[in-house]
């Protein structure tokens, strides 16, 4: 019996002492996760993806000890409804956080929208793990309901033990030396709407005054109080955008109001790695959302001037030292060799963001169009790169479809939890795909929405290598052939501008990345099989939609005082604890 108890073990014994270190390492459970997401970077932005001007050591450095997905792309081209795919691991539509009209993303931290309390982000399975979960930076998702301090949306509700930054987005309007951003072009038409009635109103009376014209005081009396309550009406939103939206908050308080954005990088540096610092003995996950490099692109001293490509290009650069400063503090502790990192954007680049002759957005490289386009590649193709030493191979590449989604399932899988089983989740664990044990992804289709629209849709077809992509929509560029939406600032979703496609424009992406060759049935023997193909997995999609509250309807995105979160009492909302501390 001994003998043939030693016949076992033996073979066992040098089986494991013959193992590789990665597949030694392989068997490491719950491993810390450390997701860094940066704001409106462009994938040709980056020095690994191509960019030979813009300096990002540090995530090269990532590519080069981890795994590079070069077709890594978002569920969305912007930032609420991408942000809330990558949070659920499902198709925005599906939990109401796409638009039916063009209010495409969360409006004013004082609305009543956000990400639903039923939907269950990939935080919350791991706080359930025993994780300790983060969020630094950027959240986007809403904040409250019914009562200014419900927090129903907020993200202490969805699964993070501990959160600091803004519950809303960086905007221009939280710069004071800056152009308003927000609404820019509807905020000059109630301007020109406010004169135009105070205009009618002094000529009455006037015209009254002097006897040209026959009207009563009462009458003159009424438009004067209409155009004094339509002017607090509208100011009372937009007057005070900075003061409204640019806040800062840890946890459920309210820190800054308005944000000092002197030292925003600064504070949410030292919250992240801080945080590393607190539960670097239990396994923890750390959500890093950058408010770089969306505008005003806040820049500090040392870093300005410093790039070729302007106040953009020295933004990015200090994001890059950003992701050196955390990936130090991981070393540091000694945590390098049971972190997952991961990189990427929400969406593309923003094309059309300039002042005057300054480019103020991101570029996308070889792909044609950018951020709010929901077909484009450039809209929707991201960075995506992960590290994890001796458990995924240094240096490699990946060239297949991939999404924001697949975070959810690979992360929920790594902390040992279980994907929800009363809901549909449509992203894939990335595991056996970044160690090499596959060889394609899982995804066949990928649906690209605008809104609620679908714009397009890519065919994986596994058997030959092609990417098939079919355009249905895609929007009308001003000036023609400029590649961009430059008349409106940003391209719509439906309506005079887009064009419908029937049949779609169809590319195949595995030839033709940059979409510059439509086929035809005449150049591609395929065409119609494709098309056909494509139509028929749209049908079995639409079969998985289920109708659900609309998280952006315009009555859920306009600001309701009521909601707005505020440190004193409203209306006198202004506090500044971070100076006091």
């Amino acid at each position: 019996l001994l003998c043939f108890r030693t016949s076992l073990v033996a073979p066992l014994i040098l089986g494991l002492l013959l193992q590789s270190p990665l597949a030694e390492l392989s068997i490491v459970t719950q491993p810390n996760i450390v997701l860094l997401m940066a704001d409106d970077l462009g994938i040709g932005d980056v020095g690994c993806y191509g960019n030979d001007t813009i300096r990002t050591p540090n995530i090269d450095r990532l590519a080069k000890e981890g795994v590079k997905l070069t077709q890594h792309v978002a569920a969305a081209p912007l930032c609420t409804p991408s942000r809330a795919a990558f949070l659920t691991g499902r198709y925005p539509l599906r939990s109401g956080m796409d638009a039916i009209n063009n209010y495409r993303v969360i409006f004013w931290t004082g609305g009543s929208g956000g990400l639903p309390p039923n939907e269950t982000t990939f935080a919350k399975i791991l706080q359930q793990q025993g994780y300790s979960t983060g969020l630094i930076g950027k959240w986007h998702q809403g904040v409250n309901c019914e009562s200014r301090n419900d927090h129903c949306h907020h993200p202490l509700n969805h699964g993070f033990d501990y959160f600091y930054g803004m519950p809303f987005t960086l905007i221009s309007d939280c710069q004071p030396t800056e152009t308003p951003e927000m609404d820019r072009v509807f905020r000059r038409r109630l301007w020109v709407y406010t004169q135009t009635i105070g205009l009618v109103t002094l000529t009455a009376a006037l015209g009254r005054l002097t006897g040209l014209i026959s009207v009563r005081w009462k009458m003159l009396t009424c438009l004067a109080g209409f155009s004094l309550l339509f002017f607090i009406a509208w100011f009372s939103s937009y007057g005070f955008v900075r003061y409204w939206n640019c806040i800062m908050m840890r946890n459920h308080e309210v820190t800054e109001q308005p944000m000092v954005t002197d030292r925003t990088t600064s504070l949410i540096l030292r919250e992240s790695i801080s945080f590393i610092e607190r539960n670097k003995h239990k396994p923890f996950l750390l959500f890093l959302s950058f408010l770089h490099s969306h505008t005003p692109l806040l820049t500090t001293e040392k870093f300005l001037g410093r790039s070729s490509h302007g106040l953009y290009g020295d933004n990015v650069e200090e994001m890059d030292w950003m992701v050196g400063q955390v990936l130090d503090a991981i070393d540091k502790e000694g945590l390098k060799n049971t972190t997952l990192v991961y990189f990427a954007s929400d969406h593309g680049g923003w094309l059309e963001r300039q002042e005057g002759k300054r480019q103020l957005g991101g570029w996308n490289g070889i792909y044609r169009g950018g951020k709010a386009m929901g077909g484009w590649e450039g809209g929707i193709r991201v960075p995506g790169i992960f590290r994890w030493p001796g458990v995924l191979p240094e240096g490699t590449v990946i060239d297949e479809p991939t999404s924001l989604m697949d975070i959810y399932p690979t992360v929920v899988h790594l902390a040992g939890g279980v994907l929800p089983q009363d809901r549909v989740i449509d992203g894939r664990d990335l595991m056996p795909l970044l160690q090499g044990t596959v060889e394609h992804s899982e995804h066949e289709f990928l649906f690209h929405y605008c809104g609620i629209h679908l714009h397009a849709v890519r065919w994986h077809q596994k058997d030959s290598g092609a990417i098939w992509k079919a355009h249905y929509v895609t929007p009308v560029f001003h000036p023609p052939g400029a590649g961009a939406c430059y008349d409106r600032g940003f391209c719509p979703c439906f309506g005079e501008g887009v064009t419908h496609h029937d049949p779609p424009l169809l590319f195949d992406l595995s030839q033709d990345p940059s979409e510059a060759k439509p086929l035809s049935a005449d150049t591609e023997p395929l065409f119609d099989t494709v098309i056909r193909k494509i139509g028929r997995a749209i049908e079995d999609h639409r079969r998985t939609l289920t109708p659900v509250p609309e998280q952006l309807s315009l009555y859920n995105v306009v600001w309701k005082p009521w909601l707005q979160p505020c440190c004193g009492m409203f209306p006198f909302c202004w506090c500044d604890k971070e100076g006091d501390n």
